[in-house]
């Protein structure tokens, strides 16, 4: 199926109806870290896939799709680790004051599928990491407007091997054979064990834009990419996390696949990934503004409906390569060199503004 190119050159997660992002972090005295919250304020059908062999999860066996609960109303990207899951319940303080969540006698129990990153101590003290007050602020913060990308929110502290890290997001279009026109978008924190440049040619993987690094930016990047030894020891505590939205219906099992699938943009973006030193996590949501085909028999049509899912499968796959490619790109320069303050001129040619306009 044709996918129509977003207005921008990445397009975003807020192109998805239904959707939005808010962020909170803290930098400087001993902080370099942050919480991103993903909000459906109408629910959403979930689903997640979890590959990484060292994940920091919670909620997620919520979202098998033979378990109990089929609508959520936000999922939680957050640095702190282990320690950072507690910013979740900020989040579901700030839904159940909405009276968003699975109803039950008395009020609500929100479900707030949540991933974290390894940023402790990035900041120079261990023990600044999110809390409660992270999510709740993040949630508070959650819009369907423009937001700020690269260092800020569960990107902060984010790293990708030597260079900084950060949180990116991406979108496309999907026209259907049935005359549906579907939205998915990513978002993805790159906080990665594998490495998002080609080290022949200085090229992000996946960057939209075939241009390179030359002279002086490509000898800044190998410097850069000459990793100390204890840079190469930070290595081994590294995730990548995200989100893959869509506006279309689907099932929790379907939502389940399309997380599934976005892994493969992950693999084409961040190489090696899915290591045992990685927690890569995806999450999907399915608003259901609309419907995939009007054919209520679903599979005895295979011109569309499975093929309208395999059309939005792979472009799932695609947005999320583009997101983490995104999140390179728009990172500031913190604890670490970030790929667009060193080479600048394919950071403009993909589309990425100076870091002093973002």
């Amino acid at each position: 199926m044709p996918r129509t190119p977003p207005p921008t050159p990445f397009g975003s997660i807020l192109d998805v109806p239904g959707i939005e992002v808010g962020h909170h972090q803290r930098r400087g005295r001993g902080w370099e870290t942050g919480t991103t919250v993903l909000s459906a304020p109408h629910g959403a059908t979930p689903g997640v896939d979890v590959r990484g062999g060292g994940p920091g999860t919670r909620e997620t066996d919520a979202l098998e799709p033979h378990n109990l609960v089929d609508t959520i109303h936000a999922i939680c990207l957050t640095g702190g680790s282990a320690y950072g899951l507690s910013a979740a319940d900020g989040v579901m303080e700030v839904l159940e004051s909405r009276q968003l969540g699975v109803p039950v006698t008395g009020g609500v129990v929100p479900v707030v599928p949540t991933a974290v990153i390894f940023d402790l101590g990035r900041g120079g003290v261990f023990g600044n990491r999110p809390d409660a007050s992270f999510g709740a602020r993040a949630t508070r913060n959650a819009s369907p407007t423009a937001h700020r990308w690269g260092s800020v929110g569960a990107g902060t502290g984010a790293r990708a091997a030597v260079l900084q890290g950060g949180i990116g997001t991406a979108s496309a279009v999907v026209d259907t054979p049935t005359g549906a026109h579907l939205t998915v978008g990513a978002v993805a924190v790159v906080n990665a064990h594998g490495s998002v440049v080609d080290p022949a040619t200085g090229r992000l993987w996946e960057a939209p834009a075939r241009t390179r690094p030359r002279g002086p930016e490509l000898r800044a990047l190998r410097n850069a990419l000459e990793t100390p030894a204890d840079a190469a020891r930070g290595r081994r505590l590294n995730t990548t996390i995200g989100v893959v939205a869509t506006d279309a219906a689907m099932t929790k099992a379907e939502a389940g696949k399309l997380a599934s699938v976005a892994h493969n943009g992950l693999a084409r973006a961040v190489r090696p990934s899915h290591s045992l030193f990685d927690g890569d996590t995806v999450f999907a949501l399915a608003t259901g503004e609309q419907q995939i085909t009007a054919d209520a028999t679903r599979f005895e049509v295979p011109a569309t409906y499975p093929g309208a899912l395999n059309a939005l499968f792979a472009a799932a796959a695609d947005v999320f390569a583009l997101a983490c490619t995104h999140a390179i790109l728009s990172a500031t320069s913190l604890g670490a060199a970030a790929y667009a303050d060193l080479c600048p001129t394919v950071a403009a040619a993909n589309g990425v503004p100076p870091p002093t306009h973002r």
